[in-house]
């Protein structure tokens, strides 16, 4: 069996503090604010990695990726979405040829 990633260890804490909650646990008040709160937050994150990219410190910038991808993680676990959900999703993506726009072109001109 293969040994978890640290993305696999974080989204099943995240998870357990959902279903077990402990009192203190950041996660947990996250959880008992609500979606609001949430996305509050995913969207602060998503702020604060814009603002550390215009810097020329990329240790901030890992800093707040590592914020917004936790936060992202809290989201996910709060509308019952799984790491194997985007994992089949970005295969999904990965198999295609071309990108998108070029998907579109294509079928509106078959459609004609």
């Amino acid at each position: 069996m293969a040994e978890k990633t640290v993305l696999e260890e974080l989204f099943q804490v995240i998870e357990d503090r959902k279903n077990n909650p402990i009192e203190g646990s950041y996660t947990n008040y996250l959880f008992e604010k609500g979606i609001d709160k949430v996305l509050k937050k995913v969207g602060e994150e998503c702020t604060e990695v814009i603002v550390a990219s215009k810097n020329d410190d990329n240790q901030e910038v890992i800093y707040e990726i590592s914020d917004l991808a936790y936060h992202v993680l809290v989201l996910m676990a709060q509308k019952g979405i799984s790491l194997e959900d985007v994992k089949a999703e970005l295969e999904k993506r990965s198999a295609k040829i071309g990108n998108k726009k070029t998907e579109r072109r294509e079928v509106a001109s078959e459609d004609l």
